[in-house]
């Protein structure tokens, strides 16, 4: 019988603890279902809720569903819905507000970006009462031409906010209102009034052609998946008729005066970027109109003399209205000072 060394031992010993080591390898079920790692479903937005019921909702297109059935309700009510009334809805999703909508107007125009909800609506309503009185237009309410309607109502997509805002105020004919939800800061830069902190340049361009009153705070729990900021709603009542103002000029004026809000109007007027753009537009509209640039013309003391004349040479536009911006405006024209 052949010696065996103490190392010839420990070796086989350490082979004999390997081999037990390894299990039998086993046959699994054939049909079953292959565990899904923890990252791929949050991967899927189910952690954040975005998958809550229907189709996965897709939050850079502003994708946050309003399920709180009060909050619709309350949206609805402040429209002041009539039975005659065609309504367009911006961003219905999967239809929690359109159904409200739908109980009170005539009909209901719903533009929806995203394919699969504008399918989800379409099967909500199919072959229920309400069916004949929605039409779907699938697609990006920014690339396309507005229909008929006499109020909007929209669970405002937050990055459309300003586009749309002003896409509504220019839109002929002149609706009677409009019931939007947007995030809570930018509706308080609509609504600001003079010596507001959000007061600025959306404030006025907005107040110019509506009035503008903050409805309700929405807070983000009523949504699904929630929004990173809270939320509120606002009506917008487009004056009828509108003023009439060339919006170019209005928002050139009113740009220069909130390039620094908190500093004067003279001073921010002498910048020299500023001067140079006006003295421009001035030799520009006097060739165009057949009039002659005076020898010495210097626009800088032309535009310091109506601010003073006007007495807002020392004026800071966060303090200024509306009506203060047209008197500037209609100076600077009658002085042949244009900003466009």
């Amino acid at each position: 019988m052949p010696k065996i060394t103490a190392r010839q031992l420990r070796k086989n010993t350490q082979a004999s603890a390997a081999n037990a080591a390894v299990k039998p390898a086993t046959i699994g079920a054939p049909y079953a279902a292959p565990q899904r790692p923890a990252r791929a479903a949050q991967k899927d937005g189910a952690a954040d809720g975005s998958r809550h019921f229907g189709p996965m909702f897709n939050k850079s297109l502003g994708q946050h569903i309003l399920i709180n059935p009060l909050v619709s309700q309350g949206i609805v009510d402040k429209a002041g819905l009539k039975q005659t009334d065609t309504v367009l809805e911006v961003g219905p999703g999967t239809g929690n507000l359109t159904i409200k909508i739908l109980e009170q107007a005539k009909k209901v125009v719903a533009c929806e970006a995203d394919a699969r909800l504008a399918a989800e609506l379409a099967k909500r309503v199919q072959g229920g009462p309400f069916q004949h009185k929605l039409e779907i237009l699938h697609g990006d309410v920014m690339k396309r031409t507005l229909p008929f309607f006499d109020v909007c109502i929209s669970n405002t997509p937050y990055q459309i906010s300003s586009p749309l805002t002003f896409k509504l105020i220019f839109h002929r004919p002149i609706f009677r209102c409009a019931v939007l939800m947007f995030q809570r800061e930018f509706a308080l830069r609509l609504v600001a009034r003079p010596g507001d902190a959000l007061y600025g340049r959306l404030s006025v361009n907005c107040q110019l052609y509506a009035k503008v009153s903050h409805v309700m705070k929405v807070g983000k729990n009523n949504f699904k998946p929630p929004p990173n900021v809270e939320s509120s709603v606002v009506r917008i009542e487009p004056l009828n008729p509108p003023p009439p103002v060339d919006f170019g000029e209005w928002d050139g004026l009113v740009r220069i005066a909130f390039s620094r809000k908190n500093k004067t109007l003279a001073a921010n007027f002498k910048a020299t970027a500023t001067l140079q753009m006006l003295e421009a537009n001035y030799k520009t509209f006097c060739a165009a109109n057949g009039k002659i640039v005076e020898d010495g013309f210097q626009v800088k003391d032309a535009v310091l003399a109506i601010l003073d004349r006007l007495g807002y040479g020392e004026s800071r536009a966060a303090k200024l209205d509306v009506h203060d911006f047209l008197k500037l405006l209609s100076a600077f024209h009658d002085a042949s000072i244009h900003f466009c």
